[in-house]
Parts: structure tokens; C-alpha cells; sequence
């Protein structure tokens, strides 16, 4: 089975239809935070560092990051942001930017082996993005899109990742280091999204072997109670063979959700993981008392 592995110095990650689904941290990204935009545009990369943090001991096993700021040096504060998360954290990375000077860069400075986020079926973004990917060895997320835009019919989105993952092919990058992101649309204003998402999940996995994300919240977009729908969005994902997803660790709601997938689909053995993150602590005490009880016959 189809398996991507990704990695930082002293940490592996696999993403895979076999493996635990990996939960890859989004919140560093300036987009729709104005502090933090205002504080990464002067080099103030404290609050990076704190959600770089807060997000793996929440349970993200990757982080992404994206330094999207308007009228920046987007380049330098992305590879500078790379370095620093780097230093304090040892999850593997995923380098998130539209600009392919800004991926380049941070693809130099990077240690271990990333994933670069993202690339789009469009002529001119294939010709730039694929060969940098080849380059520094890295894998790479493939958005379901090309230069018609994001299609309704879940069969032309399929289409467009099976035209990216050949492509990549060409550049010699096998199959498993293309992650699919299939586009999930708001659920809110289309009332199929979530059907049109699984349908698309179930091809990717059985017709190219690829492995698949996406951005969980965004099928929230609008609605009340956004972290109830985002859980049970990722539950039903999981069971299509989605295997991996860029959101927020910082909601118990979804952490518990994927947790319980992987008991629900097998991959969590003995459930280790759920009772590890889940057993209540004994009482001081506790433990001794009950092992000098007897049985009374």
C-alpha cells in the first residue's frame, strides 16, 4: 500500500492507507490574523513559536507553514519562520505558499525532507512547482484545480489530480510522493460537499494509489458549532481513505475524532493510542489498595 514519508532530523512521519491518519497543524499562517501578519512582516516570530508549540503537544504530527503576507518579503520570512520552528519542534514540515520563490527558498533552508504545499494543474504552476519538488527530493500536495477553476463534478476534480500525479511522473516523482487534495467546499453552501469529497477520496485511493488531505474547516465555512461538523467530517473522510488533513490540533473535538477513526478503521492497535490519551491517572494510592484486596469466595 501506498505510503508517503516525510521528515525533519530526528523524526518520520508516514502518511499512508496503512498508518495512523497524521494531522498536520495549520495555524501558522498569517492569513486572517492581523496580529500575527503585523508581527511576522517585523521579524516578531514569538507567536509562531508559541503556536509552533501549543500545536504539537495538542497532537499535530506535522506542522504547515505560511508566511502569506501581503507587501512582504515573503522569501526571507518564510525560510526565516522554517529555521525557527525547526529549532524548537522536531515534526516534519509542510511549506505552504503560492509563490515559488518563497518554496524554493524555504526548501533550501529546510532539514529532512518536506512537503510542499501546494501545487495546482495549471500549465505554468506545473512547469515551476514539479521541478522544484524533483529537485530537493521533497513531496508534494496536488490541489484539484487547474486554470478552469474548482469544478462541481467531482469527476473533473479527479481528472485534474490524475493529470498532476502523470505529470509529476515526468519529473521523476513516484506516485506516493503526490498528496491529493481533492478541494473540500463549504458544506453550507454546497449541500453535496461532503458527498462530493468522499466520492472523490474513494478514486483516489483505489484508481492512482495516492494518498489524500485537504483543509478540514473550510466545510464548516458559515455554520454554527464549525468544530462538531469539522469531526464528523474527518470521521466519514477517514472511512472513504483520506489520510491525511491540514486543521487545527487545538479542538479536542476533532483530536478525539481522529483518534477514534484510527481505533474504528484498525489502526490503532490494541487501542494504545486512544487509552494513552485518554486513561484517566490513578489516585495516589490507588493501585496499591486494589492489589491488597482479596477475592472473597
Amino acid at each position: 500500500m501506498t505510503t508517503t514519508i516525510l521528515s525533519s532530523p530526528t523524526k518520520e512521519v508516514r502518511i499512508g492507507f496503512d498508518e495512523p491518519f497524521v494531522i498536520i497543524g495549520e495555524r501558522i499562517n498569517p492569513t486572517g490574523r492581523k496580529i500575527l501578519a503585523a508581527e511576522m512582516k517585523e521579524g516578531n516570530y514569538s507567536r509562531v513559536q508559541a503556536d509552533a508549540l501549543a500545536q504539537v503537544s495538542a497532537g499535530a504530527h506535522m506542522l504547515d507553514v505560511n508566511a502569506g503576507i501581503p507587501l512582504a518579503d515573503e522569501p526571507r520570512i518564510l525560510s526565516e519562520v522554517i529555521q525557527l520552528v525547526q529549532s524548537v519542534t522536531d515534526v516534519p514540515l509542510s511549506i505552504d505558499s503560492s509563490i515559488v520563490e518563497a518554496l524554493e527558498q524555504g526548501l533550501r533552508v529546510y532539514q529532512g525532507k518536506a512537503l510542499v504545499n501546494s501545487v495546482t494543474g495549471e500549465e505554468e504552476i506545473l512547469d515551476r512547482v514539479l521541478p522544484l519538488v524533483a529537485k530537493y527530493g521533497a513531496s508534494v500536495v496536488a490541489i484539484s484545480n487547474d486554470e478552469t477553476g474548482i469544478s462541481e463534478d467531482p469527476d473533473v476534480r479527479f481528472e485534474v489530480a490524475k493529470k498532476i500525479v502523470e505529470r509529476a511522473a515526468d519529473y521523476g516523482i513516484h506516485f506516493s510522493d503526490v498528496i491529493v487534495d481533492p478541494l473540500v467546499m463549504p458544506i453550507g453552501a454546497i449541500n453535496t460537499a461532503g458527498l462530493q469529497v468522499m466520492h472523490i477520496v474513494r478514486r483516489l485511493r483505489e484508481e492512482l494509489k495516492v494518498n489524500s488531505t485537504c483543509g478540514a474547516s473550510n466545510v464548516s465555512f458559515g455554520l454554527p458549532n464549525r468544530e462538531g461538523i469539522n469531526a464528523t467530517f474527518l470521521t466519514m473522510a477517514m472511512g472513504a481513505g483520506m489520510t491525511s488533513a491540514i486543521t487545527s490540533p487545538l479542538h479536542s473535538e476533532v483530536i478525539s475524532a481522529v483518534r477514534g477513526g484510527d481505533v474504528m478503521l484498525g489502526k490503532d492497535p490494541n487501542c494504545s493510542n486512544w487509552i494513552k490519551a485518554y486513561r484517566e491517572p490513578l489516585v495516589e494510592g490507588e493501585g496499591r489498595k486494589r492489589s491488597g484486596r482479596r477475592r472473597r469466595g
